[in-house]
């Protein structure tokens, strides 16, 4: 609660100075990229949105947020070139997604309004013109690179240049499989529960408002926003919400309905196309010490049965027994977090799930745990869970042999930059690109400066009015 208090004293000094500000300093030109300009007023505003996703106060930020708006319009500008687009229903999600985030994180739509000094309705319309240029410039990047590739010989090359000083040392790594035994509760269990959203829904259709409702008691993240989900596809929600989301019609409450998360009922608000706005509440039933001991007893005769085995098959016990849907299908084994696409199973110890590498600490390679009782971080769920140690490499200095995937990763990255670099060089060398002098000692914008000055276009001068009596089209 304390970081939250110093996040929205934060939040408020900023929007506080920012509207003091409007009415006595000027807007202006802060710099200018081929047919493009960047407003002093835009960078303020992505400094705003800066500080309401959780950030401290750092004006230095701007110097960066104005080098992110000029290479973000030199990339919508070929975009256009090349017909490289984004579709609004993309745009629309990015919108909500970034407008749900802002919400919960400055404790509802009421206070952030409040801080904002204009309705959500009126920011999303301020934030959707750039959300939709970033998102086409990240399609056009996407496109200059498509060609990208690495070979073998790429990635000992890339090794070979770096100085012995220079090569790194990655920590050990371990591939670390689990079954996961989530307690399952009965259905005079679940009574309580389920009684609790029938009364609430009750509630509801007898007049009470929805979002206080859910604001008060509904049991997940959307309850600061009164329930609202924003916009969601068919592909996006549980199939049991999904089904009752998509047969409602606006304004429409469904029945009580159970997913895997718990009881919810919703009411659908907007349906656009293959998308449905709504807004739900959701009662999760409690876990009860009976659920975790079945649990228990469950994980404890698997693990005995495993024992008997000499050479037990722990990926198909991982997908026969386990409940956790992101590993069983994997073999059981987790996942580098940090780096999904390439889907590694090794991951450095102090990057494990501190519980995790407790128990995985005392163990030897290709060995089981007993059962354990596991707590998530996030969501304070209890399981039991059996670990496999598959395999451990210690630390050590990189070399090809043993971190070949992590080289050719790292070399790939490095092609991406140069090739990205040399797109950016040639382009700012062919483009008329004008920063304001507040800006120009910018470390971030240094390469942006043009060397010598041409003849400044009429369209490229500095410009400011007051800003009561002037309006820009952004």
């Amino acid at each position: 609660m304390r970081k939250l208090g110093l996040s929205l004293l934060n939040i408020l000094l900023v929007i506080t100075v920012a509207n003091a500000q409007q009415k006595r300093t000027l807007d202006k030109i802060a710099a200018v990229v081929g047919s493009s300009i960047v407003l002093q007023s835009d960078v303020e505003l992505q400094y705003a949105q800066y500080i309401v996703s959780g950030q401290q106060p750092n004006p230095s930020i701007k110097c960066l947020i104005l080098q992110n708006q000029l290479t973000q319009k030199l990339l919508a500008q070929q975009a256009v070139i090349d017909s490289v687009s984004v579709k609004d229903d993309e745009v629309d999600n990015e919108v909500d997604r970034r407008m749900r985030s802002f919400m919960q994180r400055a404790g509802g739509q009421d206070q952030l309004e409040q801080f904002l000094g204009r309705s959500v309705i009126q920011y999303k319309d301020e934030m959707r013109p750039d959300i939709k240029e970033s998102l086409v410039a990240q399609r056009m990047r996407a496109k200059i690179t498509e060609k990208v590739n690495v070979t073998p010989l790429d990635v000992k090359n890339y090794f070979d240049k770096i100085s012995k000083d220079s090569i790194p040392t990655y920590n050990k790594e371990v591939e670390v499989g689990e079954i996961v035994f989530q307690p399952k509760l009965s259905k005079e269990e679940k009574e309580v529960a389920r009684q609790k959203i029938t009364d609430l829904r009750e509630r509801v259709k007898k007049g009470e408002d929805f979002g206080t409702l859910a604001r008060i008691y509904s049991q997940d993240g959307s309850s600061q926003q009164g329930g609202d989900l924003g916009f969601f596809d068919r592909q996006q929600m549980a199939k049991e919400f999904t089904a009752n989301a998509f047969k409602l019609k606006a304004g429409e409450i469904s029945p009580v309905f159970e997913t895997e998360f718990g009881f919810h009922f919703l009411q659908v608000i907007e349906r656009r196309g293959e998308q449905v706005h709504a807004r739900h509440i959701i009662i999760i039933p409690t876990i009860t010490e009976a659920s975790l001991e079945r649990a228990h007893k469950t994980a404890d005769s698997v693990y005995k049965a495993m024992l008997a085995v000499k050479k037990f098959d722990f990926s198909s016990a991982a997908a026969y027994y386990s409940d956790d849907k992101e590993t069983k299908y994997n073999g059981g084994m987790m996942l580098n977090a940090e780096n999904v696409q390439t889907r590694t199973t090794f991951i450095p110890t102090d990057k494990l799930d501190p519980q995790v590498a407790l128990v995985v600490d005392t163990m030897k390679v290709g060995t089981i745990s007993k059962p354990q009782l596991f707590t998530e971080p996030q969501t304070n769920k209890k399981s039991y869970k059996i670990l496999y140690l598959k395999s451990a490499v210690n630390a050590h200095k990189a070399n090809l042999e043993q971190d070949f995937s992590k080289l050719k990763e790292a070399a790939m990255n490095d092609k991406l930059n140069r090739t990205i670099a040399q797109w950016f060089e040639k382009r700012r060398k062919e483009t008329f690109i004008k920063i304001d002098p507040e800006y120009q000692s910018c470390d971030a914008l240094k390469g942006w400066l043009p060397v010598a000055s041409a003849a400044t276009p009429a369209s490229a001068q500095t410009t400011t009015t007051t800003t009561e009596n002037a309006t820009t089209d952004k």
